[in-house]
C-alpha cells in the first residue's frame, strides 16, 4: 500500500517535499528557517497570490499531482508577467487530508519546480497541514528590473488591444473531460486544460514595448478585458473576424452543442497575455491585434454586448 502523509509525518514531508526545490541566486536563504529572503535588487517587490480548491480548480482523477504543480505555479507566474515583471520565487502553501498519498504530493511538489523552472523562478518556501480536501495556496513574487509596473489602468481611447497566447483552449479540454470525449483526438485542449501554458516572456516584452494596460487571461478574454475597461475607465471594442477559431476546436464544439467563440471570449486559465498598445506600436509576430479602445465604457465584441456567460465567477 502506498504510503500517506499522516504516515510519513508533517516534518518527514516537508524534507521530502523542500528535497526537491533547488534555489536561484535570487533566493538568499530559502526552506529550513522562519521565512525566506529573496533578493530584491529593484526596491520593489510584486506579489499575488491564488488558491486552487480541490473539486473547484481541479480533480485528481482528472489531472496528475504533477499537472495540478505545473498548472498551481503556472496561474501565479502569469500574474507576475501580467505586471511587466520577471517572476523569482514561490510561496506555497498545501493542506491535504491525511490518507493523501506521499508519491502525490511529491508530484505535485515536482510540477511546482519544473513550471518554475520555465522562468528561473524558484519555491522558497511555505506550509503543510491536515485539510479535508487538498488546497493549495500559492504566493507569487516578482522583480520590474528597474521598469514601472504596468497595471490595468492605463488603456486610452486609440490604443490597440492584442493578446499573445491562446484563448478558449482550457475551456476546450474542460469540454472534453465533462463529455467524455476521446482524449486522442482532442488531446492538445485536454493537455492544455492540466497544463497551462502562458507565454511569460511576452509580460516583460510588453512593457518594453510601450504598453499602456496588461492583464493575463485567467477568467475569460471578455472578464479580463472588462477589469481593463473598468480600471482605465474606457470602451474596448473586440473584432470578432480576429479571434480566430482553429478547426479542431470547432469540430469539438459542435460534438459539444456549443459555439466555440463562447470558448476565446469566456474560458479561462489559458493565461494568455491581453494588452492595449498606443496606435502604431510595431508588435511582433506572436502578438495579434484583437481590437481597439475607444470612449465609453464596458466590452463589446464588433460592437454589440456579447449575449451569453461574461466568464468565470466563483460565486455566480
Amino acid at each position: 500500500m502506498d504510503e500517506t502523509v499522516a504516515q510519513l509525518g508533517e516534518f518527514g514531508l516537508i524534507d521530502q517535499l523542500t528535497a526537491r526545490y533547488p534555489q536561484g541566486e535570487e533566493v538568499l536563504l530559502g526552506p529550513g528557517d522562519d521565512a525566506a529572503v529573496i533578493r530584491a535588487a529593484d526596491g520593489r517587490v510584486v506579489a499575488t497570490t491564488d488558491l486552487l480548491v480541490e473539486g473547484r480548480h481541479f480533480r485528481r482523477d482528472w489531472s496528475s499531482a504533477y499537472d495540478v504543480g505545473r498548472k498551481a505555479a503556472a496561474q501565479n507566474l502569469a500574474d507576475v508577467a501580467a505586471m511587466g515583471a520577471h517572476p523569482t520565487a514561490l510561496l506555497v502553501g498545501l493542506a491535504a487530508p491525511p490518507d493523501l498519498p506521499v508519491d502525490w504530493a511529491l508530484g505535485l511538489a515536482e510540477g511546482l519546480r519544473d513550471e518554475c523552472r520555465r522562468v528561473g523562478a524558484s519555491v522558497a518556501g511555505g506550509d503543510v497541514v491536515r485539510g479535508d480536501a487538498v488546497t493549495i495556496a500559492v504566493t507569487a513574487l516578482g522583480d520590474l528590473r528597474g521598469r514601472p509596473a504596468v497595471t490595468r489602468a492605463g488603456a486610452r481611447p486609440g490604443d490597440l488591444v492584442a493578446v499573445c497566447g491562446r484563448l478558449g483552449y482550457s475551456a476546450a479540454g474542460l469540454a472534453v473531460l465533462e463529455h467524455g470525449l476521446p482524449e486522442t483526438e482532442y488531446g492538445a485542449y485536454v493537455a492544455a486544460h492540466r497544463r497551462p501554458d502562458p507565454p511569460y516572456a511576452a509580460g516583460p516584452a510588453a512593457a518594453g514595448l510601450g504598453a499602456t494596460a496588461l492583464i493575463d487571461v485567467s477568467d475569460g478574454l471578455l472578464q479580463d478585458l472588462g477589469h481593463v475597461a473598468h480600471a482605465s475607465g474606457v470602451a474596448i471594442v473586440l473584432d470578432r473576424a480576429a479571434l480566430a477559431v482553429p478547426d479542431a476546436m470547432a469540430r469539438l464544439a459542435a460534438e459539444c452543442a456549443t459555439d466555440p467563440l463562447e470558448w476565446v471570449l469566456t474560458g479561462g486559465e489559458d493565461h494568455a497575455m491581453a494588452a492595449t498598445f498606443p496606435a502604431g506600436t510595431a508588435l511582433p509576430a506572436d502578438w495579434r491585434v484583437i481590437g481597439r479602445v475607444a470612449a465609453g465604457e464596458g466590452v463589446t465584441v464588433d460592437g454589440r454586448p456579447w449575449a451569453g456567460s461574461g466568464g468565470w465567477n466563483h460565486f455566480a
